[in-house]
């Protein structure tokens, strides 16, 4: 009887451990953010209209129609005049990069920000375990992060993944890479480092659907530092509560809506596909699909399931009653309140359509939008690195308090739409922010720029007698 009852006794205790070290070992695979820097180019990259009317004038195959594209492009893009190029545009060689230009391009970059990173954060090259770099329209060897690594000097068992290709969604495809490292080895330290390489992708011919890129595009990058140290969580600004990935690379027409190629005249450049809209669309509504069920609460998930179905059974009644006129009124499906589970919204700065759409398709008022606004409007669309403008923005206006959750949305071509949730373990007070100079002149009166009232002229040219101004 002893025997049995010291038998049931130990089952109890190794079924409890089990369920502590199953307890334990998760806690072990959290992901929080450290710190992060956004990079801040030097005031002499900066693009004001002057310069910016002169880089246009000296591309050779624009015509009148072009300008008068160009002109309603910039006007309507939400872009001011303290965006950063690189440095080939102020030397007028933007037609004739070399690989010199590109790789200076990003370790200007790297140097910057990583050094700045790694400073303010107490920790050693030689800490970092982890390193995963994404620059999407630049493959050199040795590669990007080799150059980093050889910089630093980082220890020669460093975990290192570099992406090309992945657009602008790839910051959060470099943080989902970290997260599933973070899963099977402990007590790490992650270096992700992101941006874009704009030196060699100036497109210099007349193809319209490819000159937009080059109006949108802005230099820019970020380095952020992540643990699943349980010895650092008490440093820690953000924990990562789930991230969710959608690809619709096999949809030919989401494919192909956002794409590097030759235009006619063999110039290369990046195509943006009047399809893109509808693709973007697309994919956001099935991340959305994956991603609410995670992130909002069971009562609100019920609300929508009710209200949807009413309002698909109203729809059906008032089709049936209408059917025999050329059609009825057209009411908009219910939408979900994703403002239960959600504090702050940090959106990719693809423009301003970008951000409008997502305003308007998660019901979002001008104060949850602004963050992305004012960010596209000083540093322009940085590729992957905008999130994190967005997220300093918020930081140095002192939005983010602990216990707060920060949802993070981003596109890029294959198509994909990403997404993440985080939580705000502390409250933050933008030490070393890149906003940190520009901030109490945000938000301004008014976002237009000059574009109109110095190149307006331009509208009202004719074709047979237009002859550009020296």
């Amino acid at each position: 009887m002893e025997l049995l009852v010291l038998l049931y006794g130990l089952s109890i205790i190794y079924f409890l451990f089990t369920i502590w070290k199953r307890f334990d070992e998760k806690r072990d695979q959290e992901c929080y953010i450290l710190d992060y820097q956004c990079y801040k180019p030097t005031d002499d990259r900066m693009l004001d209209t002057e310069f910016s009317g002169e880089v246009i004038k000296r591309t050779k195959n624009l015509g009148l129609n072009e300008y008068k594209f160009l002109l309603k492009a910039i006007v309507s893009a939400g872009i001011g005049e303290q965006t950063y190029a690189p440095r080939i545009m102020f030397a007028g060689r933007e037609e004739s990069p070399t690989l010199i230009d590109s790789i200076s391009e990003m370790e200007e970059f790297f140097f910057d920000s990583v050094g700045k990173l790694l400073d303010r954060s107490g920790l050693s090259p030689s800490q970092i375990d982890v390193l995963v770099v994404n620059v999407s329209m630049l493959s050199v060897v040795p590669s990007l992060a080799a150059r980093i690594i050889n910089r630093y000097k980082m220890r020669e068992d460093v975990k290192v993944y570099n992406l090309t290709g992945m657009g602008c969604s790839a910051s959060l495809i470099s943080v989902d890479i970290v997260r599933h490292v973070f899963k099977s080895h402990r007590n790490l330290n992650a270096l992700v480092v992101t941006s874009e390489s704009l030196s060699p992708n100036w497109y210099s011919g007349n193809d319209r659907s490819m000159i937009l890129s080059n109006c949108l595009f802005r230099s820019g990058g970020c380095a952020i530092l992540l643990t699943n140290k349980r010895s650092l969580k008490d440093r820690a600004m953000l924990r990562l509560k789930c991230l969710v990935r959608t690809h619709h690379g096999a949809k030919d027409d989401s494919y192909g809506c956002c794409i590097q190629r030759e235009d006619d005249q063999g110039l290369l450049g990046f195509h943006l596909a009047k399809n893109l809209p509808k693709a973007a669309t697309r994919a956001f509504v099935d991340n959305l699909r994956v991603i609410a069920p995670k992130i909002l609460p069971l009562r609100e998930l019920l609300r929508f399931m009710a209200v949807w179905i009413h309002w698909k059974i109203s729809k059906l009644s008032s089709s049936s009653k209408n059917s025999s006129m050329k059609g009825g009124l057209k009411e908009k499906p219910p939408l979900i309140n994703f403002k239960t589970g959600v504090d702050h919204f940090c959106i990719h700065t693809g423009g301003k359509a970008v951000i409008d759409g997502i305003g308007v398709n998660l019901n979002l008022s001008e104060y949850d939008l602004e963050p992305a606004r004012m960010t596209l409007h000083r540093f322009g669309n940085t590729s992957a690195s905008s999130l994190w403008y967005v997220l300093g923005y918020m930081e140095a206006k002192r939005r983010l308090k602990k216990g707060d959750t920060i949802f993070m949305i981003s596109f890029g071509a294959g198509f994909k739409c990403n997404s993440c949730l985080w939580e705000v373990v502390r409250d933050l007070k933008a030490d070393g922010n890149v906003w940190n100079d520009d901030v109490e002149h945000y938000p301004p009166e008014k976002l237009t720029n000059p574009f109109m009232e110095k190149y307006g002229w331009i509208q009202d040219e004719d074709l047979s007698t237009f002859k550009l101004p020296e």
